[in-house]
Order: structure tokens, then C-alpha cells, then sequence
């Protein structure tokens, strides 16, 4: 999965999964996260358009990186989901984790 950042989005592309999500793109994330914190920024939205397959641990630890952003202080926004993605999110039973982040097309 690679990640790309423009101001307060970050664009997720590829596979949101086990092998997929690498400890680079963890990484980055985690970049874009003090960028976001030291401008002052108190949101980021996170861009699903690209995400072609989602599994178990790659969902968990979006969950995961989400919950840090919130305890930095920083609200997460999930947008552009597929269909699919929220299905899997469903199937997996993380549609209640996403409940309280804000998810829309």
C-alpha cells in the first residue's frame, strides 16, 4: 500500500492488509501525523478511494493509528469508501470501531 499526503489528507492506495500494509506506510503515517500536529491541524482525512482489498489486520491497524491520531488530539475522517471496504469492515466486525470516526463517500 503506498501513501500519499496533500495538506490535511492523506490518500491510502492499494491493499489495506496483513502484507500490504508495510511498516513504511506505518511510518509515514505516523510523519504525516506530526506535520499535521505541529501546523495545528486538528484533522486529517484519510482518502479510502484507492484501497482495493481490506483484511482483519490491515483494518485493525488502521483502527490502531486512528485511535493514536485521536489521543495526539487529531479527529480522523474516513472518505471515499467502497462498497466493498465497507462490507469488509462488516464482515470483520469493525463496523462499530469506525462508528465513532466519521465515514462517508
Amino acid at each position: 500500500m503506498k501513501n500519499c499526503t496533500e495538506a490535511a489528507v492523506a490518500h491510502l492506495q492499494g491493499d489495506l492488509t496483513h502484507s500490504g500494509v508495510t511498516n513504511k506506510i506505518l511510518y509515514l503515517l505516523a510523519i504525516n501525523l506530526q506535520k499535521i500536529v505541529s501546523v495545528g491541524d486538528k484533522n486529517i482525512r484519510i482518502d479510502c478511494e484507492r484501497i482495493r482489498t481490506a483484511d482483519f489486520s490491515g483494518l485493525q491497524r488502521l483502527y490502531i493509528w486512528m485511535q493514536s491520531a485521536r489521543v495526539r488530539g487529531v479527529e480522523s475522517e474516513l472518505i471515499n469508501m467502497s462498497k466493498s471496504l465497507r462490507q469488509s469492515m462488516k464482515r470483520m466486525g469493525f463496523e462499530h470501531c469506525f462508528t465513532d470516526i466519521s465515514t462517508h463517500k
